[in-house]
């Protein structure tokens, strides 16, 4: 850091030693232009031609000390300078220059207030000063001296409200880029917490269906497996292969959170209705009966749409395996209605045999994460999820998704 930086550095810091300089630098500044006669007619004749008397001088020094507290008290600084002005304008002979500190301090009320404030109290300094320059002194009205007192009054008033309206506009310049980045992180952070929920809604429909599906074929190799051990064969390849589909999704799921030097992620597009036949599959293995009725036929969903369906329907059928019984039975539908796609997923079950005891009533008076996850993703799409007991046994989940969600009306928006 240079001299000069520290310098302006320790003023800042210490605004009393900066406004006594000021204070020092106006009144030999007056005392200079004291000895001044702007009337003589050789430039050589104008220095020392004329000497101020004590009251000039002592004008000139309270009117200087009042410059220290300039900051602390504008308005009243400029009161008692354009007192002590007044005084001099009307019975200084030949006149001494204090009007220097009342330009001073109504720079500093200019630069220190508003513009309604500026103009009035601008107004009223210069015409005062002015007129009594014009109307009290020796000199003609007319005079440059009095002129000059309303000149530089007026520049004064100018250049404080320029000042204030540049700090108030760099300051609103400061105020929105520190408004701006507060608004960056917030959004970042509701970023972050839609993804963890994303993630999280994700690992759980992958966990909850493939491992109740290794729990079921666990459980048929083990009862089995003395008896019939071709069948508990066949339950074990069953398990594998449900325990394979798991960590394939699992790490294309975990993929999303890879840094980008880590190897490359999956490229396995996201499950959809495109496979809901081996979705079935899976539960016929597992001993559910599934029958599936369509409706869609030749309808694109978007991809946001298709994968939420295809959660849903996971989601519906685990809950079905895992708590409706081992005789119950499940209906898959997928029907194109109008704007919206509906999925719904019926079964027959008691809600008394599955592996916890418990039913989806139970999951739903909030048992687990399942429909809430399923409520959520429907949500976000701008759907509507209706869950709970059919009319004497079973279960019913009802979903309704939007085939243009906010998502794709914004990519139709940008397309060309």
């Amino acid at each position: 850091m240079s001299t000069f930086q520290r310098a302006r550095s320790w003023l800042t810091a210490h605004p009393m030693a900066l406004d006594g300089a000021l204070a020092l630098g106006v009144l030999v500044c007056m005392l200079a232009g004291s000895f001044i006669d702007p009337h003589a007619e050789h430039p050589g004749e104008k220095w020392g031609t004329r000497t101020p008397d004590a009251t000039s001088v002592t004008l000139m020094v309270l009117a200087a000390a009042t410059l220290v507290a300039r900051r602390r008290a504008p308005m009243a600084v400029l009161a008692a300078t354009c007192a002590l002005t007044l005084t001099e304008l009307a019975t200084g002979d030949p006149r001494a220059p204090v009007a220097m500190s009342a330009v001073v301090a109504l720079y500093t009320v200019a630069s220190t207030t508003d513009r309604p404030t500026t103009w009035r109290v601008g107004l009223l300094t210069m015409t005062g000063l002015t007129g009594t320059a014009m109307l009290a002194g020796p000199l003609p009205w007319y005079d440059q001296e009095n002129l000059g007192i309303f000149a530089w009054t007026g520049m004064a008033a100018t250049a404080g409200d320029a000042v204030r309206s540049r700090r108030a506009f760099v300051a609103a310049i400061r105020e929105r880029a520190e408004r701006a980045e507060r608004t960056r992180e917030e959004e970042a952070r509701r970023r972050v917490a839609e993804e963890r929920l994303r993630i999280a809604r994700d690992l759980h429909d992958v966990v909850a269906h493939h491992i109740a599906l290794v729990n079921v074929q666990a459980g048929v190799a083990a009862h089995v497996m003395d008896k019939r051990p071709d069948q508990a064969k066949e339950a074990l390849a069953h398990v594998r292969e449900a325990s394979r589909s798991a960590l394939n999704e699992l790490r294309a799921t975990v993929g999303l959170l890879r840094q980008s030097g880590d190897p490359e992620a999956p490229t396995e597009p996201a499950p959809g209705l495109v496979r809901l036949d081996e979705l079935v599959g899976t539960f016929h293995s597992a001993g559910l009966v599934v029958e599936v009725a369509r409706a869609d036929q030749g309808v694109a969903l978007p991809a946001a749409v298709d994968l939420a369906a295809y959660r849903v329907i996971q989601e519906a059928l685990t809950n079905v395996r895992k708590h409706a019984g081992q005789e119950a039975k499940a209906e898959v539908s997928v029907v194109h209605v109008g704007p919206n796609v509906e999925i719904t997923v019926l079964d027959d079950g008691t809600g008394h045999g599955g592996p916890d005891g418990g039913g989806p009533e139970d999951v739903a008076d909030g048992g687990g994460h399942g429909l809430l996850g399923m409520r959520e993703r429907v949500v976000a799409l701008g759907g509507t999820l209706t869950t709970g007991p059919r009319y004497g046994r079973g279960f019913r989940v009802h979903a309704i998704l939007p085939l243009k969600t906010r998502t794709t009306a914004t990519e139709e928006a940008v397309r060309p």
